[in-house]
């Protein structure tokens, strides 16, 4: 695709930016029983919560900060995934948001780990803080206040649709062109609010593939789509872009 003068890449971050899920990493490495427990009771409790729940059950137990940090440092991370969107930042046309339904603070660990804190302008996602040894986190939507108004099938924690319109009406400007890197099916509705000229990069075989190719057409999807198996793929189409 051919360069254009203002750009806006939109991430995902588990599975699309970064190679694993680290709400579910961290629990397989560190307590493996109650990434179980999270897998039973995922159906029952909303999952924003289900974490916070587990990460008090594994402070409890004694798991550590450093634990858990250190967890998150090695957690898989592709190298083509670093340098592609360091390169595109560099070219100082391109602007780049975070749209996840991770945390703060684990987000945070590995962008300072990977050396890429300088990347994203925003990074809109589950707010999350130590308090001493304990990892605190709540949803981004309070569930005791005004919830979002998605019907497309966001969970109850954030509405990524609306959050990409808000972030738009924020900086108040306009792209020549958006890119949206996700994988999951609640990527699903932040890309039907694209246009024609804007590009989904699509993980194949997961649960954003899976609506495009039931939902897409009926919903009036808009926007090109291209798919990738390996974060050396997006490496190659940012280098277009």
């Amino acid at each position: 695709m051919a360069p254009v003068e203002k750009q806006l890449v939109v991430f995902d971050f588990d599975w699309s930016m970064a190679d694993q899920d680290t709400d579910r990493w961290i629990f397989e490495v560190l307590a493996p029983d109650l990434r179980r427990k999270m897998k039973t009771l995922k159906e029952e409790i909303q999952w924003t919560d289900l974490v916070a729940q587990s990460l008090r059950e594994a402070h409890a137990r004694g798991i550590k900060r450093e634990q858990i940090e250190n967890a998150l440092r090695v957690m898989p991370f592709h190298p083509a995934m670093a340098r592609g969107v360091d390169n595109l930042k560099k070219t100082g046309r391109t602007n780049f948001l975070c749209l996840s339904n991770a945390n703060s603070v684990f987000i945070s660990t590995i962008l300072e780990d990977k050396k890429l804190t300088h990347i994203f302008s925003e990074v809109i996602t589950n707010p999350a803080h130590w308090e001493d040894e304990l990892l605190s986190l709540r949803r981004r939507v309070d569930p005791s206040g005004p919830q979002h108004a998605c019907t497309v099938g966001c969970s109850p924690n954030m509405c990524k649709g609306e959050e990409l319109e808000a972030f738009l009406a924020r900086n108040g400007q306009e792209y020549d062109r958006i890119v949206y890197v996700g994988d999951g099916s609640n990527d699903f509705c932040p890309i039907l609010r694209m246009r024609e000229q804007d590009l989904v990069l699509c993980r194949s075989h997961r649960g954003l593939s899976q609506r495009i190719h039931k939902e897409g057409k009926e919903q009036g999807l808009k926007p090109k789509i291209k798919y990738w198996a390996g974060a050396w793929e997006v490496e190659e189409i940012f280098s277009t872009l």
